[in-house]
């Protein structure tokens, strides 16, 4: 059965809960629409977090940036949004959150965002 886009992160135990060890996920992969023109934007993401009792499964963050394929929303809000919605999830002790735009309109952005701020 084929994959389907979900807003479920999925969490797991933290395999060394008390060490403090750096997770960095990465893909050139998340897509959205741009809320003003409609027209497709394409970023590579990357994730870096010190977890505390908890990790996030990788299937289920793909899905979670899937899903926001067909939805309208600026850099910024998409970035702090991945943030908001992964330290919900996690609770993790520090967490960077960075997209890297492709050029638009001959400008590139990038965008991060950090926790605790």
């Amino acid at each position: 059965m084929p994959s389907e886009p979900s807003k479920e992160l999925v969490v797991l135990d933290n395999p060394r809960p008390g060490r403090n060890y750096e997770i960095r996920c990465e893909t050139p992969e998340l897509t959205c629409l741009c809320p003003v023109t409609g027209q497709p934007d394409f970023a590579t993401v990357v994730i870096t977090y010190v977890p505390d009792a908890q990790i996030v499964e990788l299937k289920s963050l793909k899905s979670y940036l899937w899903s926001f394929r067909n939805e309208g929303v600026h850099h910024e809000g998409i970035t702090n949004r991945i943030l908001d919605d992964l330290v919900a999830a996690l609770a993790p002790s520090l967490m960077t959150v960075t997209t890297e735009w492709l050029v638009r309109g001959g400008i590139t952005t990038t965008v991060s965002a950090s926790h605790p701020d």
